[in-house]
C-alpha cells in the first residue's frame, strides 16, 4: 500500500504525486523523491523498481521480508534492512512483535518498505521537513532520520525489559516462586535475543556510513550517522547488562529450587529416622522369644512405649533445634 510519494527540492516539499510521474521529477536537478510502503504488494515494488531501477537482489530480499539488519551498497546506492520492535499495547514487552523495515537510497530517491508494523513514520517526514537545511544534504539525511527514528523505538522495549526484570527479582526469595521465576525468565532471554538480533548487525553496517570509505550518499551526513552509532552501542551494551543479570538470576533460583529441595528431602529424612526407632523397638520386643526382658513385668509394656516415646521426643527435638522438621 502506497503511503506517500513526496517530490522535495533543495530542502523543502515541492509536490506529492503519483507513482508514475516520479521519473518525472526525479530527473529535476536539486529534487528526490520520497516513497513510502506499507506492506506493498510485488506488483508495487515492481513498479517502484521500474522507476528508480533498484537492485532486483534488494528488491527479492524486500519482497520476501524476515531479512537480517544490514546495510549493503549496490554501485551508487544502498539497502538498509531494520528490524522494528514493538510492546504490547500496555506498554510492557510481555507481547513483543517484529516488523522490518527496508529502505532504498539512491541519489535523487529514497524508498521506505514497511512490514508486518502498524506504527508508521510520519513523524519523520515532518521533522525532516521542520529542518529544511539539513534536508538539502538529500536522501542521506532521510536514512539517518528513518534510522534514528527506529533505533530511538528500541528504548522503550530495553526499559519495559528492565522493568520486568527488577519485578522477577523482587520475588527471588519468594518461597515457592522459584520455579515460576525461571520459566518467566527464559521468556525473557528470548526477548531479548530478539532485541540483540536486531541491534548488533544493525551496529555493524551502520559504522560502515560514518567512518572509512563513506557511500556518497551519506558524504554530508556522517557526523549524525555517528550519533545512530552511538545509540545502538549504548543499546547493545545494556543487553549485554541485562543478559548478564539474567543469567545470575536464573542461577540464583536453580539454587533457590535446590534449597527447597534439600528442605523437603530432610524433613522426610528426620521423619524417617524418628519412626525407625518405633520400628527397631517394635520388631524387637515383637519377636516374641520366652526370655525377653521385662517380659512377665506388670509394667513392661508402659515401660516400653515410655522409652520409645521419650527417645522419638528426643530426635524430633534435636531435628526441630537443628532446623530439619
Amino acid at each position: 500500500m502506497l503511503v506517500n510519494c513526496v517530490v522535495y527540492e533543495n530542502g523543502t516539499k515541492l509536490a506529492d504525486i503519483p507513482v508514475a510521474r516520479i521519473s518525472e521529477y526525479a530527473a529535476l536537478p536539486g529534487c528526490f523523491v520520497w516513497v513510502a510502503l506499507h506492506d506493498a504488494s510485488p506488483a508495487e515494488l515492481e513498479e517502484v523498481r521500474q522507476e528508480f531501477e533498484l537492485h532486483p537482489l534488494a528488491v527479492e530480499d524486500a519482497q520476501h521480508g524476515h531479512q537480517r539488519p544490514k546495510v549493503e551498497e549496490y554501485a551508487d546506492s544502498l539497502f538498509v534492512v531494520m528490524h522494528l520492535l514493538e510492546t504490547g499495547p500496555d506498554g510492557k514487552a510481555a507481547e513483543l512483535t517484529v516488523g522490518e523495515l527496508d529502505v532504498f537510497v539512491g541519489r535523487n530517491y529514497v524508498v521506505s518498505v514497511r512490514n508486518r508494523s502498524e506504527h508508521g513514520f510520519t513523524e519523520v517526514r515532518e521533522r525532516c521537513e521542520r529542518e529544511p537545511e539539513l534536508l538539502k544534504s538529500g536522501p542521506g539525511f532521510v536514512l539517518y532520520a528513518l534510522m534514528d527514528a527506529v533505533v530511538d523505538r528500541y528504548f522503550p522495549v530495553i526499559d519495559a525489559f528492565e522493568d520486568e526484570l527488577e519485578t522477577i527479582e523482587q520475588r527471588i526469595f519468594d518461597k515457592g516462586a522459584a520455579r515460576e521465576n525461571i520459566k518467566q525468565l527464559y521468556a525473557l532471554k528470548q526477548r531479548l535475543t530478539l532485541l540483540k538480533h536486531a541491534v548488533a548487525p544493525l551496529l555493524e553496517g551502520t559504522g560502515k556510513l560514518h567512518g572509512g570509505r563513506v557511500p556518497q550518499i551519506c558524504a554530508g551526513s556522517q557526523e549524525y550517522f555517528r550519533d545512530v552509532v552511538d545509540h545502538l552501542g549504548r543499546i547493545n551494551n545494556t543487553i549485554d547488562t541485562i543478559r548478564d543479570t539474567i543469567g545470575t538470576a536464573i542461577h540464583v533460583n536453580l539454587s533457590m529450587v535446590t534449597i527447597e529441595d534439600n528442605e523437603v528431602t530432610k524433613r522426610f529424612a528426620a521423619w524417617a529416622a524418628i519412626f525407625a526407632v518405633c520400628t527397631a523397638f517394635a520388631g524387637i520386643w515383637g519377636m516374641n522369644f520366652e526370655q525377653m526382658p521385662e517380659l512377665k513385668w506388670r509394667y513392661g509394656y508402659y515401660a516400653a512405649l515410655t522409652l520409645i516415646v521419650s527417645l522419638c521426643g528426643y530426635l524430633y527435638w534435636r531435628f526441630r533445634r537443628a532446623g530439619w522438621v
